[in-house]
């Protein structure tokens, strides 16, 4: 089905949200938790802490899959991992809306190409190495005091990975972190002030 562009949602994430309780984890892949009435959605990021039993679990960030009323799937391997006993926390992440966004393009890396061939090839041969998830960038209208254009503006100057969500009209989640390289302005005789905000995906993006 064909989406429509118009009322794509941009958010930068600023803090912490919601802590629940976790009362069961199914280690596999996906992993599976149960929080009674989380109220996590798909695509929210989320942080695991204080998990008895099934510890390589602690200190994680993931993003929300398959969310139910009281359960959720992280895409976390752990299978053959230590079981689950007691406790643990999650806690999603706060995300503040962008404002002014005209446009937005990215997502557009490609994996490197690795040379496998050898003596015994008989013609050139090739893997994938890993995926470059390429750059993001956003056209805007300057609104200096928009919250959200704060935020871009705090994660250039601190130059750390920032936490970014892409919500499409139709649902679907794009989670991934950005490295926000630069934020050029412009203007002229009887025109807005406008900008782009500059980035790069560092690690995976997530869809949910």
């Amino acid at each position: 089905m064909t989406i429509s562009a118009q009322r794509c949602k941009f958010e930068v994430k600023t803090g912490n949200g919601t802590t629940k309780n976790i009362t069961d984890i199914t280690l596999g892949n996906p992993t599976i938790l149960k929080s009674v009435g989380h109220g996590f959605r798909n695509g929210d990021v989320i942080g695991l802490a204080a998990i008895g039993g099934a510890t390589v679990l602690n200190g994680k960030t993931a993003v929300v899959l398959f969310a139910t009323a009281d359960t959720f799937a992280i895409a976390v391997d752990t299978t053959g991992a230590a079981a689950y006993t007691t406790g643990g926390t999650v806690t999603s992440a706060a995300y503040t809306f962008v404002k002014g966004v005209k446009s937005f393009s990215g997502l557009d890396g490609a994996a490197d190409e690795l040379d496998a061939t050898d003596m015994d090839s008989t013609a050139k041969e090739f893997l994938l190495g890993l995926q470059d998830f390429g750059k993001f960038s956003l056209d805007i209208n300057i609104k200096r005091d928009d919250p959200g254009q704060q935020a871009m503006e705090a994660a250039r100057a601190s130059g750390a990975p920032t936490p970014f969500r892409l919500t499409l009209p139709n649902g679907d989640v794009a989670s991934f972190s950005l490295l926000v390289k630069s934020t050029p302005m412009s203007g002229a005789v009887n025109a807005l002030l406008t900008g782009t905000i500059d980035s790069r995906i560092t690690g995976e993006v997530v869809w949910a």
